[in-house]
């Protein structure tokens, strides 16, 4: 009698088919639940305890992608157990390459966009980087997008390599047309991941120099000192030699100052010694040499070189004021001139 009723046909199946199914996917849920609420427990209190935060984004990947991708999966093996008609059969195949399709391209966006996401946290949660990635990013979702488009499309039975080669011809028109924008592109991806320079340095470029404010996907903008705005191409920027003084730990100082010709060698002995304890008591300074350079043609020349720790400019401008502040004290006190451009006329009286 039970065998009888389980024979019984109902379109094109047995109802013994209808429960297999069922047991299949009613299996494969539990399964699932078993994963969700054991396995998955314990590895999100695992990961509670570490630092990194990769095994945290594995697991929220785990729950947002992957498992629904599994319930989707447990369904699709339960019903091929079934024999369904051709029209019934091809939809089901569809909606499973489209799901596939859909959560693949879902993934490879999460795992870049989270390699951005940690490329930027370790550069110290940079505002500029993180709107630079951005941009990045989505023009990364576009291509990931419109690749998972041309699969599933290719697997519904179109012809997307005859596609694909039209628009090869018409790509390569394209490109050549826009040859310099797309080598502004790659210039901008340069910038942002090798980052010769970032928003807020300062840079010399060539006859020009300023902080920079904006870096775009075509252009960088530099605020020059005289308040104008200088607008550069990025391929400008990554083919010409770039000074960047923002990164720059301290700053190389060489100055000259000339005395008198009157001076007695006992003093002009003394004046590098002078000249070091001057340096060597301004803060931020390190010391190099000061030496009797050469005889001028209205002085006597020494060369001085030391190091301002720092690269802003107003800092090292203040140390310099310093210096030559106590030089000029000290070198009075001592009785030193300086000496300034002066000739001198030997009138030769005959009868």
């Amino acid at each position: 009698m039970m065998g009888s009723i389980t024979e019984q046909m109902f379109l094109g199946n047995r109802l013994l088919d209808y429960i297999i199914f069922l047991l299949i996917f009613l299996g494969a849920l539990i399964v699932i639940k078993i994963f969700r609420g054991i396995v998955l427990k314990r590895l999100k209190k695992l990961a509670e305890k570490t630092v990194t935060t990769i095994d945290d984004f594995l697991i929220s990947t785990l729950e947002r992608i992957v498992l629904p991708l599994l319930y989707f999966g447990a369904f699709y093996l339960a019903v091929n157990s079934l024999a369904l008609n051709l029209l019934l059969n091809k939809i089901i195949n569809v909606l499973g390459v489209a799901v596939l399709t859909l959560f693949t391209a879902r993934l490879i966006t999460e795992i870049i966009g989270y390699g951005f996401k940690f490329y930027w946290s370790g550069r110290s949660k940079d505002a500029s980087l993180e709107r630079s990635l951005k941009g990045i990013l989505g023009v990364v979702k576009v291509i990931v997008w419109g690749l998972a488009i041309v699969f599933f499309l290719d697997n519904l039975g179109f012809k997307i390599s005859s596609v694909i080669a039209g628009l090869g011809i018409g790509g390569v028109a394209v490109a050549l047309a826009a040859q310099a924008v797309l080598k502004d592109l790659f210039s901008y991806f340069s910038i942002i991941f090798d980052r010769p320079f970032e928003v807020g340095d300062f840079i010399i470029v060539g006859e020009y120099l300023g902080a920079v404010e904006y870096i775009g996907i075509k252009t960088t903008r530099i605020r020059s000192l005289g308040g104008e705005q200088l607008i550069f191409s990025n391929t400008d920027l990554t083919d010409s030699r770039v000074r960047n003084y923002k990164r720059m730990e301290k700053r190389r100082v060489v100055f000259r100052l000339g005395v008198t010709y009157q001076t007695p060698q006992d003093k002009l002995k003394q004046i590098p010694k002078i000249v070091e304890n001057i340096i060597k008591n301004v803060k931020d300074t390190m010391f190099d040499r000061a030496h009797f350079f050469s005889y001028g043609d209205f002085s006597l020349i020494f060369e001085v070189v030391y190091y301002v720790l720092g690269s802003d400019y107003n800092k090292y401008m203040d140390t310099q004021q310093e210096i030559n502040f106590g030089l000029k004290e000290e070198l009075e006190k001592q009785g030193v001139e300086f000496a300034y451009p002066t000739q001198t006329i030997y009138v030769n009286k005959t009868d």
